[in-house]
Parts: structure tokens; sequence; C-alpha cells
């Protein structure tokens, strides 16, 4: 699922979704940074969010990884990217934001 919130002076995408209670992840082979929020006391089943900046706003691509990924050299997991669980996530995301941004 993504979703966009537009840019505002004093905020940066990345203290936001820390702000949402997701910390970060580093993704060492693939040199990406992204963002996770765990369901639990393990790795799994986790809420899983990539930031994707432009100039006026920013993306959040979230989804749900339910497993680690089964297959080596590949990214393929057991994840999802829509139903209830996701949109439940996105709303308390954007309600969160939506409060510091004071809307």
């Amino acid at each position: 699922m993504k979703f966009k919130f537009p840019t505002r002076d004093g905020h940066n995408p990345r203290d936001l979704i820390r702000k949402c209670s997701y910390g970060e992840w580093q993704d060492r082979e693939h040199e990406v940074t992204s963002y996770t929020r765990k369901l639990g006391g393990g790795n799994y089943p986790r809420f899983h969010v990539h930031l994707v900046e432009q100039k006026s706003f920013f993306e959040v691509s979230l989804h749900l990884d339910q497993k680690q990924e089964s297959y080596s050299n590949t990214t393929a997991h057991s994840g999802e990217y829509e139903g209830k669980v996701v949109e439940d996530e996105a709303r308390r995301i954007t309600a969160v934001i939506a409060d510091i941004y004071e809307i």
C-alpha cells in the first residue's frame, strides 16, 4: 500500500516515521534503509515501510512481512500489501503524522 504526505519545513520523513514507532532497518547487502515495526517478540510478523522522498511530498510504501524471505538472493517473502490489517496501520500512521502536522 502506498500513500503520500506533503513535505513540511521542520519535519523530515525519517523522523516522522520514527515517531510512528518504526525503527530504522539497514539492508547492508542492497544498501537500502527502510523502517520496521514488530508486532510481537520476534522479528516477524512486522510492518515494513520504505520512504520515497520527492520535492513537495514523500511517499510511504507499507506492507506486512509475515515471515522472513525464503529464497536466497531474492526479495521474495510472504508480504501483504493490502487488507484490513495494512489499512488499519496506514490509518494509524496517517493519524500520527496529521497530529504532528496539526492538521
